[in-house]
């Protein structure tokens, strides 16, 4: 919500300044020729549309609008320039036009980026020739040419910080992906291992007592649904290409080793942390025990990184028929909003790869009574399909 408003601040700013610019070139006489002067506003206007939305990165229509716009502006240039007119070339449009080299150097597809920014730098370069004085053109020509120059390395530096963003992401994804499938790994030899022994004495009791035979038949058949269950679950996982199953196994913690979590919290220097638990939390599966038990890891950490003034945590774990249910909140301050120089974090987008993983959501962001809060729901009958 803070970034968006943050966004159409900066749009309506841009909009002012363009407003104000295009005063100038019409006090400076750029309306002494009425036909001119109103497609020289229209450009501006034009420029500004394509620049001022939010455009998805490696938008192939962008470029090509930005091509367009070259186009035009070098023809109006070109109509123009052949007459003494000695006014104001637009300044409203050169800006506009800036806007658009740097919007496109950020977000445009890469095959047609290139050859609509070097359009767009030789638009703005010759947009002084509109002014008619030859003497001072290529003065100003240079000049719109390094202001030109400079919006497009602007947004190659942005365009950079996002690539090597998303890049991380998806390492962290992957890596939360892999994570989660070791746990059923672990998981699963547990059960396999158990049902080799299950058989292994059932032979020998076999004729003794086939009463117990009969048990450890049932406590196979259940062990095994179970294992099967989730061995589907984690091929459903690990049908990722980008996942990586031969990383080095870990062991498993889940919700019982909350309680301890919490301690290790608060003993660390924390702000008080207290576990409020809602309904039976055991026989979970085991992919929802160890998710919720990282969820709670996860927004601890995030407090002590983040929420500096926090007093007080709570943790909440309920169990309903279908779902279990978890929350983290604590009472201090919001985090304020990442830009793009900030050095970003990854815990709560891995966090998100791995309840999505097993068929959860999550969400984070202010609680209804202050402070900051992650609810987590995760599905107790997920079957990974």
């Amino acid at each position: 919500m803070m970034n968006r408003t943050l966004l159409h601040l900066g749009q309506l700013t841009a909009l002012g300044a363009l407003a104000l610019l295009g005063l100038v070139d019409v006090q400076g006489g750029m309306l002494s020729g009425v036909g001119f002067g109103i497609w020289q506003v229209a450009a501006a206007v034009v420029a500004a549309a394509v620049w001022l939305p939010v455009h998805r990165p490696g938008s192939s229509r962008l470029p090509q609008a930005a091509l367009l716009l070259a186009a035009q502006s070098m023809l109006l240039t070109a109509l123009v320039s052949g007459q003494d007119r000695n006014n104001i070339w637009g300044l409203a449009e050169s800006a506009a036009l800036f806007g658009v080299l740097m919007v496109v150097a950020r977000r445009g597809q890469a095959r047609w980026a290139t050859a609509a920014c070097a359009a767009l730098l030789l638009a703005v370069a010759v947009l002084p020739l509109r002014s008619g004085d030859l003497r001072t053109y290529s003065t100003y020509g240079l000049l719109q040419a390094l202001v030109g120059s400079a919006a497009i390395a602007v947004g190659v530096y942005l365009r950079t910080l996002e690539g090597n963003r998303q890049r991380a992401l998806d390492t962290v994804r992957t890596e939360q992906r892999a994570e989660f499938a070791r746990d059923l790994h672990d998981f699963i030899a547990h059960h396999v291992t158990g049902i080799v022994v299950q058989a292994q004495g059932a032979r020998f009791i076999a004729e003794q007592d086939p009463k117990r035979v009969l048990l450890a038949l049932e406590q196979i058949e259940q062990a095994g649904a179970e294992t099967m269950a989730s061995m589907r679950r984690m091929v459903g996982v690990l049908r990722d290409p980008q996942s990586r199953p031969d990383a080095p196994l870990a062991p498993i913690a889940g919700v019982p080793d909350l309680p301890e979590l919490v301690e290790q919290f608060t003993a660390a220097g924390g702000p008080p942390a207290r576990l409020h638990l809602d309904g039976e939390t055991t026989g979970l599966p085991v992919e929802v025990s160890t998710s919720a038990y990282r969820v709670v890891m996860e927004a601890l950490t995030n407090v002590r990184q983040h929420a500096g003034g926090a007093t007080t945590v709570d943790v909440w774990l309920r169990r309903t028929p279908d779902q279990l249910l978890v929350r983290v909140a604590n009472d201090g301050p919001p985090p304020r909003p990442v830009t793009p120089r900030d050095r970003p974090g990854y815990g709560l987008a891995g966090l998100a790869e791995r309840v999505r993983a097993v068929g959860g959501q999550i969400t984070a962001g202010p609680g209804v009574d202050g402070g900051w809060a992650v609810d987590v729901a995760l599905p107790l009958n997920w079957s990974g399909s």
